[in-house]
C-alpha cells in the first residue's frame, strides 16, 4: 500500500508539472525569439500573469515551513513580513513603477545609469550579482530541496545518506526549474507562476479547512470555534521585544526592507516592467498586495492548529507545517501539493536565473561590447549565462547544510549589505533632479562599511535590532546624498527621457483599490490584536472596523471623481479616433 502510495504521489506530480510546463510552452511558442521577448515578455504580460508571478517569486518553501513554524512556536507577529508587503506594492504601482515605464527601462541598473552615471550602473550590478550568486540563489534551493526531503523523505525513500538525497534533490529542482528560465524566458516563467499560484492558492485554503476539521473532530467550525477560544495569545500580531518581530519594527527599517523588495528589487519587480501597458503593471502589482493579506491564513494559521493539535510535541517548530500537511491531506491530494510546493521553489529559483541572466547581458555584456549585438546572439549569451549561474548554486547549495543554524542569520545579514543602499539611492534618484552620481557612489560604500562594522565589529557594543539598524542607515545615506547634491549638485537638472513605448494612462481604480488595500492591512491587524481576538473582540474593535468602511467609501468617491477630471477627456478622444480609424 506504501508503495502505491508513493507511486500515485509522484505519478501525479509528473502529471501536473508536465501540464504547467505544455501550457507555459504553448503560451510562449516562438515569442522568445527576441531580447524583449526573452527578457520582458515583449512588453505584453496583463496584470493577472504579473500578479500570479510576483506571487509564486515572494512565496516559496521558506515561507510555507517558515511561517508555519513561527506561528507553532511563537504567535502572529510574523506575519509583518508578509502584510505590510501590501503597502510596498502600493508604492510601486502608483509610484515607482509610472516612472520606470515612462523611460521603457528593461533594469533598474539601466535606470540607475540613466538618471547618475555608467559607474553606478556597475555597482549595482556587483551587488545585486554577488547577493544573487553566493547567497540568495543557493538559500532558495537549499531550502526548497530541504523542505521537500522533510515532506517525503527522500533519503530513506532512495536509501542513501542525507547529503547524498539533499544533493539529488537539489539537481532534480534546479534542473527541472531551471529549464524554464532558460529556454523560456520571462514569459514561460510569469505563465507557470500563474499556473502554480493558483494552486498554492487552492492548498492555502484547503490545508486549514482540514486543519480545523482534524481539530473539531470532524466539525470545522469546532476547530476554528477551539482556535478563537483557547491559547489565543498564539492569534496575537502585534509583537513584543521577545517575538521574532517586534511591532515597533514596521515604522522603521521593515519599511525598507520591503520597499527594497517590492520597488527595486530585480529579479522581482521585472515582470512588472514587462507589462502590456501602466494600467495592467498597476492591476498586477495591486493585485499582488490583496494576495498577501491572505498569507496569515493560508501560511500561519496551520501552524497554529498544530501548536493546538500537537502542543509541544514537535523536535522542531521548522515540522509543523510538515506534520500537518502528512496527518490531514488525503492521499490523492499529495501529488498535487508535491507540485504546487516544487512550483513555488522553481518560481523564486527560475525568476532569480532569469533576473541574474538579464542583469549580466543588458548591463554588462552588451555594454561592453560597445556595438550592436543582435538579438539572438543577447539570448544565447543569456541562456549559458543561466547555465553558468545555475551549476554554481548547485555547488554552493549543498555547502549551506553543514551550518543549518546559521542559514537564515547568513542571507538576513548579506541582504543588509545592498538592500538598503539600493532603495535609498533609487529614492534619490527619482525625487532629485541635481544630486550628482558622486553621491550614489559614496553611499553605498559608506554603507557598506558602515553595516559591516556594525554588524561584526560592534555587533556587541550597538545592542539593536537589525531593522531599526536598516532604518538609521537609511537616514544617514539619504543625508549624505542630499548634503553632496548640495555642494556638488549637477550642472543640468536631470529630466526622465519620456518614451512612448506602451501606453501610459493609469489605471482608474488603482487609488481607489489602493484604499481598500491598505484597509485590508490595517483590519488584519485590528482583528488580531488585543482589541480582536486576542481578547475576544474588545469594545474597540467594531468602531475601528465602522471607521475603515468610512474611509473607503469617501475614498472611493473622490478617487474616481478625480480620475475622470484628469483622464475622462483622453480616454474619450481616444475612443472617438479610434472610431474614426475603424469608420
Amino acid at each position: 500500500m506504501a508503495q502505491y502510495d508513493l507511486l500515485l504521489t509522484f505519478g501525479s506530480c509528473a502529471f501536473f508539472m508536465a501540464l504547467v510546463a505544455w501550457i507555459a510552452y504553448q503560451k510562449t511558442k516562438g515569442e522568445v525569439n527576441t531580447k524583449e521577448g526573452y527578457f520582458l515578455a515583449g512588453r505584453g504580460l496583463t496584470g493577472v500573469f504579473i500578479a500570479g508571478s510576483m506571487l509564486l517569486t515572494n512565496l516559496s518553501a521558506e515561507q510555507l515551513i517558515g511561517l508555519n513554524g513561527s506561528a507553532y512556536g511563537y504567535n502572529m507577529s510574523s506575519m509583518a513580513w508578509e502584510v505590510t508587503a501590501a503597502v510596498s506594492t502600493i508604492c510601486m504601482a502608483l509610484i515607482f513603477l509610472p516612472k520606470y515605464l515612462t523611460g521603457a527601462f528593461t533594469t533598474l541598473p539601466e535606470f540607475l545609469s540613466s538618471r547618475f552615471d555608467d559607474n553606478v550602473r556597475r555597482m549595482t550590478v556587483i551587488l545585486f550579482m554577488v547577493g544573487y550568486g553566493l547567497v540568495t540563489i543557493p538559500s532558495v534551493l537549499y531550502s526548497g530541496s530541504i523542505a521537500v526531503m522533510r515532506l517525503f523523505n527522500i533519503p530513506e525513500l532512495l536509501n542513501v545518506s542525507y547529503s547524498q538525497g539533499l544533493m539529488f534533490t537539489i539537481l532534480v529542482v534546479g534542473i527541472v526549474g531551471g529549464l524554464y528560465a532558460i529556454f523560456g524566458g520571462l514569459k514561460a516563467v510569469a505563465v507557470s507562476d500563474t499556473i502554480n499560484g493558483f494552486g498554492l492558492l487552492v492548498i492555502g485554503i484547503l490545508v486549514p479547512v482540514l486543519g480545523f476539521a482534524a481539530l473539531g473532530d470532524g466539525s470545522t467550525l469546532e476547530g476554528i470555534k477551539t482556535v478563537a477560544t483557547t491559547h489565543t495569545e498564539k492569534l496575537n500580531a502585534i509583537g513584543s521585544n521577545t517575538d521574532p518581530t517586534p511591532f515597533g519594527t514596521l515604522f522603521t527599517g521593515m519599511i525598507f526592507a520591503n520597499l527594497f523588495y517590492w520597488c527595486t528589487n530585480q529579479y522581482v519587480i521585472q515582470r512588472t516592467l514587462g507589462a502590456k501597458n501602466l494600467s495592467e503593471g498597476q492591476k498586477g502589482v495591486i493585485y499582488s498586495g490583496f494576495f498577501k493579506l491572505l498569507v496569515p491564513f493560508m501560511m500561519m494559521m496551520p501552524g497554529i492548529i498544530a501548536f493546538h493539535l500537537y502542543g509541544g510535541e514537535l523536535r522542531s517548530i521548522d515540522l509543523a507545517f510538515p506534520q500537518l500537511i502528512k496527518d490531514v491531506l488525503p492521499v490523492y491530494m499529495s501529488g498535487f501539493f508535491l507540485a504546487v510546493l516544487l512550483g513555488a521553489v522553481f518560481s523564486s529559483f527560475n525568476s532569480l536565473l532569469n533576473s541574474a541572466a538579464t542583469l549580466f547581458c543588458l548591463d554588462v555584456y552588451e555594454p561592453l561590447k560597445k556595438g550592436p549585438v543582435s538579438d539572438a546572439d543577447m539570448i544565447k549569451v543569456a541562456k549559458i549565462a543561466s547555465i553558468v549561474i545555475a551549476v554554481f548554486s548547485f555547488l554552493v547549495a549543498p555547502l549551506l547544510q553543514f551550518a543549518p543554524e546559521g542559514l537564515w542569520q547568513v542571507i538576513r545579514i548579506f541582504t543588509g549589505f545592498y538592500n538598503i543602499p539600493v532603495v535609498a539611492i533609487v529614492i534619490i534618484g527619482l525625487f532629485t533632479k541635481r544630486v550628482p552620481g558622486l553621491a550614489a557612489k559614496v553611499a553605498i560604500i559608506f554603507h557598506i562599511v558602515a553595516y559591516g562594522l556594525l554588524q561584526f565589529v560592534f555587533v556587541d557594543e550597538v545592542n539593536i535590532h537589525f531593522l531599526h539598524l536598516y532604518a538609521i542607515l537609511f537616514a544617514a545615506e539619504i543625508l549624505i546624498m542630499l548634503t553632496i547634491g548640495w555642494l556638488k549638485p549637477l550642472e543640468t537638472p536631470w529630466v526622465i527621457d519620456r518614451k512612448e513605448t506602451i501606453e501610459l494612462v493609469p489605471w482608474a481604480y488603482a487609488i481607489p483599490v489602493s484604499i481598500t488595500l491598505m484597509s485590508g492591512v490595517a483590519g488584519l491587524y485590528i482583528l488580531f490584536s488585543p482589541i480582536g481576538l486576542v481578547s475576544g473582540f474588545g469594545p474597540l474593535f467594531w468602531p475601528a472596523i465602522s471607521c475603515l468602511i468610512l474611509v473607503n467609501v469617501l475614498g472611493w468617491h473622490y478617487s474616481l471623481k478625480s480620475w475622470r477630471y484628469r483622464y475622462g477627456n483622453y480616454i474619450a478622444s481616444s475612443i472617438s479616433e479610434s472610431n474614426q480609424v475603424q469608420a
